[in-house]
C-alpha cells in the first residue's frame, strides 16, 4: 500500500492540482513610528516589494495644543517628505506595520490603530532593539503598542524585519 504522500504526488492526482500560487501579495503600509525606525524603513524601501509602500510618522509630537483639533493630516509622511492622510493611507489596504525603537515613544501607535480600527485594518507592530537593550525597555514599548496592534514582535536583528514583512507577503 502506498503511503499518503506517494498517493498524492502520483500522475492520477496531479489532475486535482492548482497551478496557481496559492496566495497573492497584500497590500501593506509600513510605517515608522520614531528616528531610529524611520532610517530602517528608509533601507527597506530600497528593496524590491510587491504591494508594500513605506511611511514616516516620526514628525508626530502628541496631542494637539490647547484648543487645537487633530488632524489626521500633517504628520505622516511618504519617504520623498510629502504630507499624507493617514485614513487616505490605510483605506483598501490589508495590513499596517509600524516599526518602533524600544526606548523611544510612539505616541503615533494610538492614532494609527485607531484610523486602521475604523478601516477594519489588521495592524502589526515591530519593536526594533529587543536584544541590546534590558528587559525593562522592550516592556515599555510592548506596553505603549499593545492596545493598538493585534499582533507583536521584538526583533533582535534589522534583518529580521525584512524576513517578516516577506513572511506577510509585502
Amino acid at each position: 500500500m502506498d503511503s499518503e504522500s506517494a498517493r498524492m504526488s502520483s500522475a492520477a492526482e496531479a489532475k486535482f492540482r492548482i497551478a496557481a500560487p496559492n496566495s497573492k501579495a497584500r497590500a501593506v503600509k509600513v510605517i515608522a513610528l520614531d528616528l531610529p525606525s524611520e532610517r530602517i524603513v528608509k533601507e527597506l524601501a530600497q528593496s524590491s516589494w510587491q504591494r508594500a509602500s513605506f511611511l514616516t510618522a516620526s514628525a508626530f509630537s502628541g496631542a494637539p495644543r490647547r484648543g487645537e483639533r487633530f488632524s489626521m493630516g500633517g504628520w505622516l509622511n511618504d519617504l520623498a517628505g510629502r504630507t499624507k492622510n493617514l485614513l487616505d493611507e490605510v483605506e483598501g489596504v490589508d495590513l499596517v506595520v509600524m516599526l518602533a525603537s524600544a526606548g523611544e515613544n510612539a505616541v503615533a501607535a494610538a492614532i494609527i490603530g485607531e484610523a486602521c480600527n475604523l478601516k477594519h485594518v489588521m495592524t502589526t507592530a515591530l519593536i526594533l532593539g529587543g536584544a541590546s537593550s534590558n528587559d525593562e525597555t522592550p516592556s515599555k514599548m510592548l506596553a505603549q503598542l499593545r492596545p493598538h496592534a493585534m499582533m507583536l514582535v521584538i526583533s533582535s536583528a534589522d534583518e529580521y524585519i525584512k524576513d517578516m514583512l516577506r513572511a506577510l507577503r509585502a
